[in-house]
């Protein structure tokens, strides 16, 4: 078998010196590639290509070594100043603190690496659920693969809203356009016709190629695929550029700006108390220890390894509910969602579209199957087979195509028609495709005594404008009653069915669209409406988004009134829904649109102005989408949400997250998700910082004070190292709130230390420096030693840690959302490491530390309570007020958003 070697990047000569692919015409390319320009390869012949000249991927940058990974985890100011301070003390001899620091550091970069390590694998798994489908034929048969499997010679089959996954040489091509501004810059889309250029034609002008990277935006064609991988023009590209680093979220950037100014608050008290201690007679050696141990007491060293795996852990959460993240700070902003614009089918329905109710020759036909065929309804259920692109998967079960053009082909075959039969009898010869501008089909067949005939279907009323006479039952035509089909179209919609119009017209030839314009004088032959029933998740998860402050608007192409009754359907307001056509909408004034409930009928330019205008109020948009016409607003959205089935592949490029399941409830669950990741990066600030601070403050305050030190800087160390990794990292596995869905979306533009987070760190701090001294101070005047005052106080510093940590498992609700098993294994595991450091000999030596008595312990067990209990009293003073009900408006809709036209109210 002779595989062709692969073709050279930038449409560049091979070795051979024969001329790049823009150069020849598709019969010499199809000759030179050794394939067939009807068949395609087989799969054998494209399987040897594959393993000859490798797959069809990019090559990836070279990954960064666990070792570069590991000394990234100290990019971090706060583990600047950690490290500064273990050198300054290995500096002064004092090698068990600096050990200690270095262990702190470590221990924290190999937290770091772990997490990162897990969450790289998780990313790239669900990367793969994402890739991208081509349809090829092969051995003369069109099927679907993933692109990395196209071999050179595959014929491959393009039509609006694939992405080009190869460079092609097109064979045909019928009103094909292909956006190529992400690798030509040129904004416009290009349209795309077959034949030979010359050989120095430049890459923008290169009219008969397809090349990978860019979108289909309109038509269809035929390609044979000429380069792969590195060697197409997209891989050049690739070739020359460099690897850029993952961009930072809103709230990494927020947490680096907070670390840094606390590392600089800090540095600046470890000064402070430097001085302060030289002035009090202190030796210099032991306030610079002073220092660097108050320093590093106050540093939240575990925050960064926390964040990170509370991010880590909020992706993979999603995508375990179907919610692929492509984009990390959709993690974040999901949480503050306020708006979610959804398309309906596929999304709030099944997108199991069944034929219900037929209307033919003047009579609406209940579908059950079976019935005697009129000739006019025969007519309106053999244009839906004509006028379709659907197949059926064995010849007599409609399976493959769209859900709608399936629906047609089942009801006409339970009427008894026979598809294939009727298809043969009738070969098309020419189409005008689907277009969601034009919002109609057409196609010509020739009969078998040679004469033409014309199909076409589409929305209502773009089909009855083209309209002149009608079919009466005994299928002869007769002039149009237009109102009284309108009329018909309408009342259909009411009920909450899909109504699709269907008509036939008499071509004078074979080439019946010219300019891709459809005829008019058509004879409507009647109408088909159907019904996708909705997703029962979906219905659940529209009223938890209404509970939970989201309002949901609907943006779909039905009829308006169709979109009116499954609005009520799905309760998207508490009143009668508020619906716009996109012909109304074009008059209606930004302000009204703000109140409008149902989009039907919207143009990419409406969807965009939506978006913009939502944005502009200060809302959160998360916008769905599938198709090419949703891109720009998926693009322009907060949270671009594209469908993982059923969507085309540039609105998943356009898309910051993906549906794998293309349901609705996802978006309510990956909304939780991201209002859980918000909640549990703050119960870790809430629970950190306090002891951090508190831990530098007890240092502080003794040396201002002239008093002896509660705490040595090694006891200091002791704590840090091990509650921030057994205690505190265990908060990034807390579960959701129970009631997290029945809040407000939190705002856009709200700083990570509010009000109440900094009340709740200023009162448990001052409360476990005051327990701190006066602990320290009443075992010194009841007889106990140095050793001793200072090893109940290191106790009381992490009881009371394990203390406030269950009651940080909620910010504002006395009983937690539900059982944690980290929490519990790291208490048990802090508990075990401070009874050793009190009892094991070996332990006394290097921390300076000595047992407890009975009384020792009831009083670090009651200072722990009592963290606990003012803690939980904080809560309760500052309880949360009861919020509105879900139908009360945001207190940016009042008094802005005008009412709809009066003409839209139902």
């Amino acid at each position: 078998m002779r595989v062709p070697a692969p073709a050279r990047p930038g449409g560049q000569a091979d070795t051979a010196g024969r001329a790049p692919a823009h150069a020849l015409d598709a019969a010499e390319t199809i000759t030179l590639l050794g394939t067939d320009g009807r068949t395609g390869l087989t799969e054998a012949e494209a399987a040897a290509r594959n393993v000859h000249n490798g797959l069809n991927v990019l090559p990836t940058g070279r990954p960064t070594s666990a070792l570069g990974r590991f000394f990234r985890q100290f990019e971090d100011p706060l583990v600047y100043v950690l490290l500064a301070s273990a050198a300054v003390t290995l500096s002064l001899g004092q090698l068990v603190d600096s050990s200690v620091i270095f262990a702190v550091v470590l221990l924290n970069a190999v937290v770091g690496l772990l997490q990162e390590s897990r969450a790289e694998h998780a990313l790239a798994a669900l990367a793969g659920m994402v890739t991208t489908e081509v349809r090829v034929v092969r051995g003369g048969a069109p099927i679907r693969l993933s692109a990395e499997k196209l071999a050179t010679g595959d014929l491959v089959l393009l039509r609006a809203g694939d992405k080009v996954a190869a460079d092609s040489l097109l064979i045909s091509a019928r009103t094909l356009q292909i956006d190529e501004s992400a690798l030509t810059g040129e904004a416009a889309p290009v349209t795309k016709v077959p034949g030979a250029l010359p050989r120095a034609t430049a890459l923008a002008d290169r009219r008969n190629m397809a090349h990978a990277g860019t979108v289909v935006t309109r038509g269809e064609g035929t390609a044979v695929v000429v380069a792969i991988g590195a060697a197409t023009e997209l891989g050049l590209i690739n070739q020359l550029m460099t690897a850029t680093g993952v961009p930072t979220t809103p709230l990494t950037r927020k947490l680096a700006g907070f670390s840094r100014r606390l590392s600089v608050g800090i540095v600046a008290l470890a000064v402070v108390l430097f001085l302060v201690g030289l002035l009090r007679g202190y030796r210099a050696g032991e306030m610079f220890t002073a220092a660097v141990t108050m320093a590093v007491g106050a540093i939240p060293e575990g925050l960064p390894a926390a964040v990170s795996i509370v991010l880590a852990i909020g992706v993979v959460r999603m995508a375990r509910r179907g919610a692929i993240v492509r984009r990390l700070p959709s993690v974040e902003t999901l949480g503050s969602t306020t708006v979610v614009c959804t398309d309906k089918t596929g999304t709030l329905t099944t997108n199991r579209m069944t034929v219900t109710t037929v209307f033919a020759g003047g009579r609406t036909h209940e579908w059950a199957g079976g019935d005697p065929l009129p000739p006019a309804l025969r007519e309106c259920l053999l244009t839906g087979v004509l006028c379709n692109e659907a197949q059926p998967a064995d010849g007599t079960v409609a399976a493959i195509g769209d859900p709608t053009e399936t629906a047609l082909l089942t009801a006409a075959r339970e009427a008894g028609l026979d598809i294939g039969a009727e298809r043969s009898a009738r070969p098309r010869v020419d189409v005008l495709p689907f277009e969601s501008g034009r919002n109609l089909m057409a196609t010509v067949h020739r009969t078998a005594d040679g004469r033409l005939t014309g199909y076409l279907k589409g929305a209502p009323e773009k089909v009855l404008a083209l309209c002149r006479d009608q079919l009466r039952e005994d299928g002869i035509g007769e002039p149009l009653e237009r109102e009284s089909q309108r009329g018909t179209a309408e009342a259909l919609a009411r009920r909450g069915l899909r109504v699709l119009a269907f008509a036939m017209f008499t071509p004078a030839a074979e080439a019946a669209f010219p300019a891709d314009t459809p005829p008019d004088g058509l004879t409507l032959v009647g109408f088909q409406a159907m019904h996708d029933p909705p997703r029962p998740a979906a219905v659940a998860a529209v009223a938890a988004c209404r509970r939970a402050g989201i309002t949901v608007k609907m943006i779909t192409g039905d009829h308006g009134e169709t979109a009116r009754a499954i609005a009520r359907n799905f309760a998207l307001t508490e009143g009668e829904p508020v619906v716009l056509t996109g012909a109304e909408i074009a008059v209606t004034p930004d302000d009204a649109l703000a109140g409008v409930d149902v989009f039907a009928r919207v143009s990419p330019e409406q969807k965009l102005r939506l978006v913009t205008l939502l944005q502009e109020r200060g809302d959160v948009v998360a916008m769905t989408g599938d198709g090419v016409n949703d891109a720009p607003a998926l693009r322009k959205a907060d949270i671009g949400i594209a469908m993982g089935r059923s969507g085309t592949e540039v609105a998943k490029e356009a898309a910051d997250m993906v549906l794998a399941n293309d349901d609705f409830a996802t978006i309510e669950a990956a909304v939780e998700e991201g209002r859980a990741v918000f909640d549990n990066i703050r119960k870790f600030m809430a629970w950190t910082l306090p002891t951090n601070i508190a831990e530098g403050l007890v240092i502080l305050v003794a040396i201002v004070l002239g008093a002896q030190l509660p705490m040595l800087p090694v006891q200091v160390l002791w704590i840090n190292m091990t509650t921030a990794v057994f205690l505190g990292l265990a908060l990034a596995f807390e579960p959701k709130e129970t009631a997290i869905m029945a809040r407000r979306p939190r705002p856009p533009g709200q700083a990570l230390m509010t009000a109440d987070l900094l009340r709740r760190i200023t009162l448990v701090s001052v409360i476990l420096v005051a327990g701190s001294f006066a602990v320290f101070t009443w075992q010194l005047r009841t007889g106990a030693s140095v050793t001793e005052a200072r090893s109940i106080t290191v106790t009381v510093f992490v009881f009371a840690q394990i203390a406030y940590l269950f009651s940080c498992r909620s910010l504002d609700r006395f009983r937690p959302a539900g059982w944690n098993p980290w929490v519990l294994g790291g208490v048990a595991v802090m508990i075990a490491l401070q009874v050793a450091i009190l009892y094991v000999p070996l332990m006394n030596e290097l921390f300076h530390t000595a047992p407890l008595t009975v009384g020792g312990w009831l009083l670090v067990l009651g200072l722990a309570a009592t963290t606990f209990l003012i803690a939980e009293l904080d809560k309760y003073l500052w309880r949360p007020r009861p919020r509105r009900g879900p139908g009360s408006p945001r207190p940016s809709e009042k008094g802005t958003s005008a009412p709809a036209p009066a003409a839209t109210r139902g």
